[in-house]
């Protein structure tokens, strides 16, 4: 998940945000106890990266964009660190490859904590000024926002890491992604569409992604009440779902043959021909009324149209979201459970502007080749999440925690 600029700053006064800062920054280290050293420092693929870089790109964050350019007689806790933990910030310099953030057995866990603790500190010092130096308060809510966003990724990346392990280790005896609750039965919701007003608007944090607002014009639609079951989906492999070509575009049926893919992320057959499936409190069975996790768009696309449905628009997702209260809709699963697919393409809001500087490059350079995604999932920290909120993958991705809610026109 790579996260935008503030477009607001934050309509609270300094000691919540300095506490939020403190809590963001202890939650991050409570979600590494239950691992190992060992599980810190792996990287699974690519796309993942070790928990020990999570918990110190976080804390170059704030070295970097808050503290250097704000904290007098400012001086690096290592200056090596501005290359290793950088991400992508081309503006900020050179970068250690993200394939080969697992090969970084130096620093070690104890010394990325002290680095840490060490920034932690001096951050302390600086906090009490947020209401002095202009635009201090947004950075640092900024950098608060992007913490949350590294806690859940290091929980996916963990979930990767450990779902590699022939063992099959859980990470922690209570699953939060295997106790996600049922829902009821599928319903569908009808909109009558015309013009609606999305994206962010009034006070509180938003990422410039969401904004600015603006008016689209929506055709009437239908979107289901909850998300698409294990059982449902389960249902579309039994049947060969993954072996129908004209149920796939061309790209993701390449992509299914050559990953030799047949059945979602993490489900396996057991021993009495039913599924299983591995879940961050290890290797669990697989409950149909459970919402389908670990999905690319690619399924998530051939699914709907194998179940006669599509995905979603984001503009539908944001309107049906905020206006379903009006409507006497309950839509179920919105917010915490899961990730969902629409079929929007990551692109630039009318009005849209990438802000100045080495932070503008969190968000305009990567609309290109990925899906919107609305909602959020169990991994997502409590309060994170909000109906404007778009994240973003490409289509191949499914080791977040992704999932479909369906939608046809009426």
């Amino acid at each position: 998940m790579n996260a935008p600029l503030p477009t607001t700053l934050p309509a609270q006064p300094a000691p919540p945000l300095a506490a939020r800062y403190a809590a963001t920054r202890q939650r991050s280290q409570a979600l590494i106890a239950p691992l190992s050293a060992e599980d810190c420092g792996a990287q699974s693929m690519p796309d993942a990266s070790p928990a020990k870089w999570h918990l110190a790109h976080t804390t170059w964050f704030f070295e970097t964009f808050v503290l250097e350019p704000n904290e007098p007689g400012f001086a690096p806790f290592n200056p090596a660190f501005r290359v290793l933990f950088n991400s992508y910030y081309n503006g900020v310099g050179a970068r250690h490859p993200r394939p080969q953030r697992g090969l970084l057995t130096r620093p070690g866990l104890a010394e990325v904590l002290a680095y840490r603790a060490d920034v932690d500190a001096r951050m302390a010092q600086l906090l009490p000024a947020l209401t002095e130096t202009p635009g201090l308060a947004a950075l640092v809510e900024l950098g608060v926002q992007h913490e949350q966003q590294h806690q859940e990724l290091l929980l996916t990346d963990i979930k990767h890491l450990l779902g590699c392990n022939p063992l099959y280790p859980p990470y922690a005896a209570t699953a939060l992604d295997a106790l996600l609750p049922a829902a009821g039965a599928r319903a569908w919701l009808p909109w009558e569409g015309g013009l609606c007003d999305i994206g962010h608007g009034g006070a509180g944090f938003a990422f410039d992604n969401e904004t600015p607002r603006h008016r689209v014009y929506l055709q009437p639609f239908e979107l289901a009440s909850r998300l698409v079951t294990n059982a449902e989906f389960a249902a579309f492999v039994e049947g060969g779902g993954y072996a129908d070509p004209a149920l796939w575009l061309a790209e993701g049926w390449d992509w299914r043959a050559a990953q030799q893919i047949a059945q979602p992320l993490y489900w396996q057959r057991n021993a009495e021909g039913g599924w299983s499936v591995f879940t961050l409190g290890g290797l669990q069975p697989l409950h149909g009324d459970a919402p389908a996790l670990h999905l690319s768009y690619y399924e998530a696309d051939a699914f709907a149209r194998w179940a006669g449905a599509r995905l979603p628009t984001e503009a539908e997702w944001e309107h049906a979201a905020q206006t379903a209260p009006a409507h006497g809709h309950a839509l179920e699963q919105l917010l915490d459970v899961a990730w969902q697919w629409t079929q929007s393409s990551y692109a630039a809001y009318p009005g849209f502007r990438v802000a100045e500087g080495a932070v503008g490059e969190y968000n305009g350079k990567f609309m290109v080749n990925q899906y919107v995604l609305r909602g959020s999932s169990c991994a997502t920290p409590p309060g994170h999440a909000r109906t404007s909120y778009r994240n973003f993958f490409p289509a191949t991705a499914r080791w977040q925690f992704t999932g479909v809610r369906l939608a046809r026109d009426a």
